[in-house]
């Protein structure tokens, strides 16, 4: 399922991003680049007042689109015209806390994710995948497997 984010909502609930902050964009489009690689999915963030105005091709990649609304327009519209034009609307998560934009999405059967909980999922440290045939031990907890091992040959010898 894809994501559809207020970018600056969500910023503004995140306990390592600060609004004042002139690279905050950047930092979090940054996280939303691992987690959407991390999860096998797509995001498409919005920014209020970009100086450029519209889709980011710097920021941008294949699983994270960044676009900033031009100055004459607000992030809202723009959110609220991608909720209305989305096609599945049902396979779309919605994160934002801007009562509008939720409501919006509900009517159109998107999920909707508060702000604060995304921020939450965002900035949690990646679990190890179960599925990995690669995991990854600690020295020590190979040097523990080891002694188990050894201590399991000698008794049998």
């Amino acid at each position: 399922m894809p994501y559809l984010i207020d970018g600056h909502n969500l910023i503004g609930q995140m306990r390592s991003l600060r609004l004042d902050d002139p690279d905050d964009e950047a930092k979090l489009v940054e996280r939303l680049k691992g987690f959407m690689m991390r999860k096998r999915k797509r995001c498409t963030v919005i920014f209020d007042a970009g100086l450029p105005g519209g889709p980011s091709r710097a920021l941008s990649t294949s699983d994270v689109t960044v676009i900033f609304a031009p100055h004459s327009t607000p992030a809202d519209s723009l959110l609220l015209r991608r909720i209305r034009d989305a096609r599945d609307p049902g396979k779309w998560w919605v994160v934002s806390g801007d009562q509008q934009i939720v409501q919006v999405a509900q009517r159109r059967r998107m999920k909707v994710i508060a702000p604060r909980a995304f921020a939450a999922e965002l900035e949690a440290p990646p679990m190890p995948d179960d599925d990995d045939p690669n995991p990854h031990m600690s020295a020590a907890d190979v040097e523990e497997w080891l002694k188990l091992f050894r201590k399991g040959k000698d008794e049998k010898s």
